[in-house]
């Protein structure tokens, strides 16, 4: 069975502007509060690097991050990676603002590189991730 290699695209609007919406994607202490309590440090600079490990149950996750590509307050590229673990996927945020809205554009691709033999890696299984961090953590965040 061949495996979907289309990216996964989430978005989600927001009545703050572009501004506060970049600062809580890129900000680590902001981070904190809607995305990974457990990333040690973020920055908007390509070439950053950080990990962390996720305690997802039945096993945990040393995420492995580098920023790739910065255009501040429009995108923020990571590659995204799992340490003991194959594949490399690639995140873009990217932030778009009109009037009082901000809407993020969140484009996950190479997810297809992971093993489907790992629940927490299926497509099913990240898309919900994606849709759980950006439509209502990050959205009920920004707008409390």
């Amino acid at each position: 069975m061949d495996k979907d290699n289309a990216p996964i695209i989430t978005e989600q609007s927001f009545l703050v502007n572009r501004e506060q919406v970049w600062k809580a994607i890129t900000d680590p202490i902001e981070m904190r509060q809607w995305f990974f309590a457990e990333m040690p440090d973020h920055k908007a600079e390509v070439g950053f690097k950080t990990q962390f490990n996720v305690d997802a149950g039945e096993r945990e996750f040393m995420h492995l991050w580098k920023i790739t590509e910065v255009i501040p307050f429009e995108k923020l590229v990571c590659q995204w990676e799992y340490e003991g673990y194959d594949g490399i996927a690639m995140v873009s945020y990217e932030l778009f603002e009109e009037n009082e809205v901000c809407k993020i554009r969140v484009t996950a691709s190479g997810i297809d590189t992971f093993s489907d033999d790992v629940p927490e890696f299926r497509r099913e299984s990240c898309e919900g991730g994606w849709k759980y961090f950006i439509n209502q953590r990050l959205k009920e965040y920004l707008e409390e």
